[in-house]
C-alpha cells in the first residue's frame, strides 16, 4: 500500500524489518515430521543418510523426496480405528460363535450388497456420507470390484465419471472405447478411467511406455507438474527416444492410433490422474468397508458396540451412533454399575452403555469395580460405596455415577443419594480408620456400627429436566430421554431443521447454506452477554437439538425482546440465517425467538424465510424444491432449467440424484409440466455445468428440456 510504502521508505527500523521477512518468507518453519512414513533399509538408517531427534522420534533428516530419490524404501502406514473396530466386535461375536474370524466370511454376500445398495450405510468404513450413500444407491453394487471403483470414483476428479459409470454398469451397450486398444484396460471399469494403474497400463500399451516411465507419467499427472506432463504428451502421441539414439517408447501414432484421439485419452487421463487412487489402495479400503457392512448386517449388536466404544471421548458421533441403533430396532441402556464395562458391550438384544463415556471415571477405577463386582453383584448404594471405598471412589466419582443414572438399579433416587452420600462416606471412612487403629467408640452400639445402621432421609426427585441436564453434564448425551421429545409434532408444523443439516459434512459443505432462512427448535447450552460501543447489550448462545449444536448471535434489538428466555436449559423456537464463512464454525444469526408455546408465531416471517431443509427428513431436505420468488418469475435469471414431467415423476428422482453427486454453485430451476410451476432447487442441488452433467441431463430429459441461461 501506499502508506506501507512511505513508511518503509522513511523508517530504517521498518525498512529492516521488512527486508528481513522477506528474506523469511517461504522458508520452512520447523522440521516437521511425515505422520505415517518408516523408512525402511537393511542396514541402520544412519547407514546411509543423517538423523535427528523430533521430540522422543528419530527422524531423517532428509525429506521424503530426497530419501526415495536416494533409492531407500519408504512406506506409509496409516492407523485406522475401524481396524480396532473390526477386532473389538470380532472378539464379542466369539463369545457367541467361538469359530467366528472376519477372515473367514464370505466375499459376495448377496444381504450385504443389498443393505448398501439401500443406502443403510450409517457408521460403515467409507459410507457414511450423503453422497456415498446415494452413489451405492444409483450403482447396486453386486461384487468388492463395484466397491473399489465407488471408493475411487469419489474424489474431485473421476466424480464426473459417476454418472456414466452407473449407466454403463446396467447397460453394457452403452459402453464406448475412444480406441479398441483400451478395451482391455477400461473393461472392469466399463469404459471409466478409474485407477492410477489404469493410467500406466494406457501408456504402456497404447505408447510403448516402460513401467518406469509410466508410473513417471502417473507422477507428474498427480503432482500436476505440468513442464514434465507435456513432454510426456509428446512421447505419449510420437515417441521418445533415449540420449543413445534407441528407442525409448514407439508412441500411440505408431500403434494405429490418430493424433486427435491420442490428444483425447492424454487429457482424459490427466483430469483423472491428479485426483485418482491407485487401486491397491482403493482395494484396501473396500475390503474394510466390506467387512463393516458385514458385522452391521449380521451382527448389529457387537460391531455397533464396538463402533460406540469408539468415539466414546465424541459426544456427537456418539448420540449419531445411538441414533442408528434406534433405527435397527437396538435399544441402548443406560449405564449401571453392576452391568457396564468400561466400553458399550452386546446385552441381549440391547446394547449397554460403557462407563468410560462417563466424565470423572478414570481407567484404573472402573478395573477396580469390575473385579469386584465379579465376586458378587453390588446389592444396594450403600454396599457399592463401602466395597468401593479405599478403591479410587471420590465424591467426583460418586456423583458422576448417581447423575449418569449408573445406580439407579439400587431403588433410591437420585435427589436422596446426591443429598445422602457425603454423610455415608464420612462413617465409612471413620469405620475404617477405626479398624485400622483398633479403637472403638466407648459410647457406641457395640452390636452393629454407625455404617450398617445408616438410614437415608428420602428426598422427592428432581423434575425431569433437571435429570436430563445432570446426564448431559455426565455423558454429553441425555439418556432417560430428551427435552425437544415432547416437541415433535411442533417440529415439524414448524419446519424445524436439523442443526447438522447446518453444519454440512464433507459432500455438503456448510458454506452452501450461507444466508438461508431457518427455523430451530433447540435447548440452550451456555450463555454470554457482551456491552457494545453504544451501551446496547446482545448475547451469544450455545444451542442443540438431537442432532448437534451451533452458536447463535443475539443483536441488541433481538436479546432485548427475548432475554427472558434466554435460561440455560430452556428450550426455545428460533428462526434466523445461518452465517457460514471458510475460517470458522457456521453460526445462527437470529431474528425472531419465542417460547415453544408461542412458536407458531415464527411462521409469520416473510416468505424470503421459507426454510431451506425439511423438518424430519435431511434426505428429503435435500430434494425438494423450494418456489422460487416472485422476481424470478419474471424473468430467466441465469442458472440451470430444467422441464420435468412432474415431482412424483422417475425423470424427478434421477435429476435429484445426480444434482446430488455432481453438486456446483449454479441455481438449478425446475419447471413442471404437470401444473406449469417453476421452482428453484435447494442449494445443495445447485449444480456444477461440467460437459458431463449437461451432457446427461440431455439424455435423460431431452436436449430441448435442458437450457442454460448466462
Amino acid at each position: 500500500s501506499k502508506s506501507l510504502r512511505e513508511l518503509y521508505d522513511s523508517d530504517a527500523q521498518i525498512k529492516r524489518l521488512i527486508d528481513l521477512a522477506k528474506k523469511l518468507e517461504g522458508m520452512p518453519r520447523h522440521a516437521s515430521t511425515h505422520a505415517a512414513a518408516v523408512v525402511i533399509s537393511r542396514e541402520p538408517v544412519d547407514s546411509y543418510v543423517p538423523v535427528q531427534k523430533n521430540g522422543d522420534s528419530i527422524v531423517t533428516q532428509f525429506p521424503m523426496t530426497t530419501i526415495e530419490e536416494l533409492g531407500l524404501l519408504k512406506m506409509d502406514f496409516l492407523g485406522l480405528r475401524n481396524l480396532t473396530v473390526i477386532s473389538d466386535a470380532e472378539k464379542m461375536i466369539r463369545k457367541i460363535t467361538p469359530d467366528f474370524s472376519i477372515d473367514n466370511i464370505p466375499e459376495n454376500d448377496k444381504r450385504v450388497f443389498d443393505m448398501l445398495s439401500q443406502g443403510l450405510t450409517q457408521g460403515v468404513f467409507q459410507f457414511e456420507s450423503t453422497g456415498m450413500r446415494n452413489v451405492l444407491s444409483g450403482l447396486k453394487p453386486e461384487s468388492i470390484e463395484d466397491l473399489i471403483a465407488v471408493i475411487s470414483l469419489y474424489r474431485p476428479g473421476p466424480m464426473d465419471s459417476i454418472d456414466t459409470y452407473i449407466q454403463n454398469r446396467h447397460n453394457p451397450d452403452k459402453i464406448s472405447y475412444k480406441h479398441p486398444l483400451l478395451k482391455n484396460i477400461l473393461n472392469v471399469t466399463y469404459g471409466c478411467i478409474v485407477y492410477q494403474e489404469q493410467v500406466m497400463q494406457i501408456c504402456r500399451e497404447l505408447a510403448g511406455f516402460s513401467y518406469g516411465r509410466a508410473d513417471l507419467v502417473r507422477r507428474a499427472m498427480a503432482k500436476k507438474k505440468a513442464d514434465i506432463m507435456e513432454k510426456e504428451r509428446s512421447s505419449f502421441i510420437y515417441g521418445a527416444k533415449n540420449p543413445d539414439g534407441s528407442v525409448a517408447c514407439v508412441g500411440a501414432v505408431a500403434n494405429g492410433v490418430s493424433e486427435k484421439i491420442a490428444n483425447e485419452i492424454f487429457d482424459e487421463m490427466s483430469s483423472f490422474a491428479s485426483y485418482a487412487f491407485n487401486k491397491a489402495h482403493a482395494a484396501a479400503y473396500a475390503m474394510l468397508a466390506y467387512r463393516t457392512a458385514y458385522l452391521k448386517a449380521y451382527y448389529p449388536l457387537e460391531y455397533m458396540s464396538a463402533l460406540l466404544t469408539s468415539v466414546l471421548d465424541n459426544s456427537s458421533k456418539v448420540a449419531e451412533y445411538i441414533a442408528e441403533c434406534q433405527k435397527l430396532g437396538i435399544a441402548v441402556l443406560p449405564p449401571t454399575v453392576n452391568d457396564s464395562f468400561a466400553g458399550f458391550t452386546a446385552e441381549g438384544n440391547s446394547i449397554r452403555f460403557g462407563l468410560l463415556a462417563v466424565k470423572n471415571l478414570g481407567r484404573n477405577f472402573l478395573e477396580s469395580l469390575i473385579a469386584e463386582r465379579s465376586a458378587s453383584p453390588f446389592s444396594s448404594f450403600q454396599d457399592f460405596c463401602e466395597r468401593m471405598s479405599g478403591k479410587d471412589l471420590n465424591k467426583r466419582t460418586l456423583e458422576s455415577l448417581i447423575k449418569s443414572g449408573a445406580l439407579d438399579s439400587f431403588g433410591l433416587n437420585r435427589k436422596t443419594m446426591l443429598l445422602g452420600y457425603e454423610e455415608l462416606l464420612s462413617g465409612i471412612e471413620t469405620e475404617r480408620k477405626n479398624n485400622i487403629s483398633g479403637q472403638l467408640n466407648l459410647f457406641g452400639d457395640f452390636s452393629e456400627s454407625e455404617v450398617s445402621s445408616f438410614k437415608f432421609k428420602t428426598f422427592e426427585e428432581f423434575p425431569l429436566n433437571e435429570l436430563l441436564t445432570m446426564e448431559k453434564d455426565t455423558t454429553g448425551l441425555y439418556l432417560s430421554g430428551h427435552p425437544l421429545d415432547e416437541y415433535s409434532s411442533l417440529a415439524e408444523e414448524i419446519s424445524a431443521v436439523n442443526i447438522r443439516d447446518i453444519l454440512g459434512d464433507e459432500e455438503n459443505p456448510a458454506s452452501q447454506n450461507d444466508g438461508k432462512y431457518v427455523n430451530l427448535l433447540a435447548v440452550i447450552l451456555s450463555k454470554s452477554v457482551k456491552t457494545v460501543k453504544s451501551g446496547d447489550v446482545m448475547a451469544f448462545i450455545n444451542i442443540e437439538d438431537k442432532s448437534g449444536s451451533i452458536e447463535a448471535i443475539l443483536f441488541p434489538k433481538v436479546y432485548l425482546d427475548s432475554s427472558r428466555l434466554l435460561e440455560v436449559g430452556q428450550t426455545v423456537a428460533i428462526s434466523g440465517r445461518i452465517s457460514s464463512r471458510d475460517d470458522e464454525a457456521p453460526k445462527l444469526v437470529c431474528e425472531r425467538i419465542a417460547s415453544p408455546e408461542n412458536a407458531h408465531s415464527l411462521l409469520r416471517a416473510p416468505s424470503r424465510r421459507t426454510p431451506a431443509f425439511s423438518a424430519t427428513s435431511p434426505a428429503s431436505a435435500a430434494s425438494t424444491p423450494q418456489t422460487a420468488p416472485a422476481q424470478e418469475k419474471k424473468a430467466s435469471r441465469p442458472g440451470l432449467y430444467l422441464k420435468l414431467p412432474s415431482m412424483s415423476s422417475q425423470e424427478f428422482r434421477r435429476i435429484q440424484s445426480l444434482l446430488s453427486v455432481l453438486s456446483g454453485n449454479t441455481p438449478v430451476y425446475m419447471v413442471f409440466e404437470d401444473t406449469g410451476k417453476k421452482l428453484l432447487a435447494p442449494q445443495t442441488l445447485f449444480a456444477d455445468l461440467s460437459p458431463t452433467l449437461i451432457a446427461e441431463l440431455k439424455r435423460q430429459l431431452g436436449a430441448k428440456n435442458v437450457v442454460v441461461v448466462t
